[in-house]
């Protein structure tokens, strides 16, 4: 049965804790480690009526984007609404790990699924964070044995561009002397042996090599595999908040921002700009991404689709020439929810976790709400 642990470290693979903002708190904010998890629940924010649901669905982890604890905390005192809540989980064994700017910055995370929502291509970062660090991994290994190596090493590789499990080899020869004490693989204490090899070449993110270099020994034939690592100068990918990219062809903003509504199932949105302005580039950030806004204008966007934007946000967008969109902090973050559950499902059953079911909770609903005027 999968463990809290292991369901955490698959969230670390999905989005690494080490994307995040040097201010948020993500990772497991709740539970023990070594508990048995049979049913998740994904939900963007940990309320009550969400932990309830989770309890009431008999599941021991719920995994959230918004984080339950933020900040360092002096006491849990079941007076106070958010002590209350933890009260709660804990007393139901209910787990809680939180994905939140990391999974926003992530490749294949909530930006990226805001972006492929919207329509658009030739996605990059809007504000870069951090950039990857790269290392080649060189080992050297028997011909017969090859495969089975690089087929350990491919999931710690480097994608180049749209391609995954790159690597390459060459053919050598290999020679050692066994001496006493040694358990050779192949050949003989004491005797000289030429061997067949093949130099294997990855390359991998240097955060990525501890868990390499793991694989690299629980899959390589020889007692002391021989291995070199080499840092390099070439430029990783660059990760970042929000995107930008380009609508298959041009909208005006009123349509666009119609279309935003629908795609985001949103009652309403509030927009900035000239209705008949032409759309063809497009910054987003979900949640509040008001920040960015001088970002998207240096960039040339013609309009930013965010959340939470403040009125003087608005009139700075306004007077540098930018529209905006404020389609709100939850149609534009609540969408991670159906995401993160269908990639947790399929990757607890690649990893054997057949057991392990995977729920979308379906409690949320927006603390806004909208009136007509009459």
């Amino acid at each position: 049965m999968a463990k809290v642990s292991d369901i955490l470290g698959i969230i670390n693979k999905i989005a690494p804790p080490g994307l995040a903002e040097t201010w948020d708190n993500v990772g497991l904010q709740l539970g023990d480690p070594s508990a048995d998890v049979s049913r998740v629940m994904v939900a963007l924010d940990a309320t009550p009526a969400v932990i309830q649901s989770a309890i009431d669905s008999s599941c021991q982890l719920l995994v959230t984007h918004h984080p339950l604890i933020f900040k360092a905390q002096k006491s849990i005192s079941a007076a106070t609404p958010q002590g209350r809540q933890i009260h709660t989980a804990i007393r139901n064994g209910l787990s809680v790990i939180s994905m939140h700017t990391n999974y926003d910055i992530a490749t294949g995370g909530l930006n990226d699924v805001l972006a492929e929502l919207l329509g658009l291509d030739r996605c990059v970062p809007l504000q870069i964070t951090s950039e990857q660090e790269l290392a080649k991994l060189v080992v050297f290994v028997p011909q017969e044995q090859l495969d089975n190596v690089r087929t350990a090493l491919f999931p710690h590789a480097v994608c180049l561009g749209a391609y995954r499990d790159c690597s390459f080899s060459a053919p050598g020869e290999g020679t050692f002397t066994p001496l006493e004490g040694a358990r050779p693989f192949i050949g003989t204490v004491g005797e000289r042996e030429i061997l067949a090899e093949q130099r294997l070449e990855l390359l991998i993110e240097r955060t990525n090599l501890p868990r390499a270099i793991k694989a690299l020994l629980a899959s390589h034939p020889y007692e002391e595999p021989a291995y070199d690592l080499y840092p390099l100068l070439n430029e990783g990918t660059k990760r970042g908040l929000g995107r930008m990219g380009h609508l298959p062809q041009s909208l005006t903003l009123a349509d666009f921002a119609a279309q935003v509504a629908t795609v985001l199932d949103t009652p309403g949105l509030r927009f900035v700009g000239d209705p008949g302005a032409v759309i063809r580039t497009v910054a987003l950030c979900s949640g509040s991404g008001a920040s960015l806004i001088r970002a998207a204008v240096r960039l040339g966007a013609d309009v930013l689709v965010t959340g939470d934007v403040k009125y003087h946000d608005a009139r700075d967008a306004e007077d540098s020439g930018l529209a905006l969109i404020d389609a709100g902090h939850f149609s534009t973050e609540i969408i991670m929810v159906t995401t993160v559950q269908r990639q947790l499902q399929q990757k607890l059953s690649e990893a054997g976790f057949t057991d392990c079911t995977v729920t979308a909770c379906t409690v949320e609903t927006d603390p806004f709400r909208i009136t007509a005027r009459q």
